[in-house]
């Protein structure tokens, strides 16, 4: 029941801004000195938006989709955020439970869009294409590069199941814990790095007079790149 407390959402959003000079600076694009590749690109961006003092710049989001593509048309998009654990001329990779809803979606349908929003320097980079899964032993190797809470999240399991009560997770969680510090090489067998090989990347660049550049690559048959320009 409302109360009368809560706040008003229509005000909120009139009242903020996009982009405010006091935070965010809009450097230029210049599809003429672009590189060659997307992933050159990227990398450059990356950087930027770290210099820039992006928090989380590696945080993404992940979308997919559900149902079997043969029988239902394909079934719902599903979008999330996670972690980019890396780019090379293998895609950009992310890791999940093979068990968990987006693994069985990767299952179903291979396919994957990934977007980066880096607001300081008004960015965004969106690409999409299909997702390889890695080896297992890629996969634990990935795993054991990270910390331990991250191995004992994955230990603690069950992800995208019915959680029942916070009282479970909770003694799940000390379990794997305790796993993770006492034997920091266990496998998590279910834990799998995905890679999406992306077929189209594009770099978008905000304008403060809105009059944003948008640089298209998109993978030609023979190998390499095409780019090109989209309008805002």
């Amino acid at each position: 029941m409302a109360t009368g407390t809560e706040p008003d959402l229509h005000e909120l959003l009139k009242s903020l801004r996009v982009w405010a000079p006091e935070v965010t600076k809009l450097p230029p694009l210049d599809p003429a000195a672009a590189p060659d590749t997307p992933l050159a690109l990227f990398t450059t961006w990356f950087a930027e938006a770290v210099a820039a003092g992006e928090t989380e710049p590696h945080v993404m989001s992940l979308a997919t989709r559900d149902g079997d593509p043969e029988t239902d048309g394909g079934g719902l998009p599903d979008v999330r955020m996670v972690m980019l654990h890396g780019a090379d001329n293998d895609g950009w990779s992310f890791a999940t439970h093979t068990t968990s809803r987006k693994g069985h979606q990767l299952t179903t349908f291979p396919y994957a869009a990934l977007s980066f929003y880096w607001p300081r320097l008004g960015r965004q980079v969106r690409l999409r294409g299909p997702v390889i899964p890695a080896t297992p032993t890629e996969s634990q190797a990935d795993l054991h590069a990270h910390s331990t809470g991250a191995l004992a999240a994955a230990l603690t399991g069950h992800q995208s199941e019915v959680l029942y009560s916070l009282g479970e997770l909770t003694r799940a969680s000390e379990e794997a814990w305790e796993l993770a510090q006492r034997e920091p090489e266990t496998p998590a067998p279910s834990w799998s790095l995905y890679r999406v090989f992306p077929d189209e990347v594009e770099f978008f660049q905000g304008d403060a007079l809105r009059r944003h550049v948008r640089l298209s690559y998109v993978r030609e048959e023979r190998g390499g790149w095409s780019t090109g320009l989209l309008w805002p």
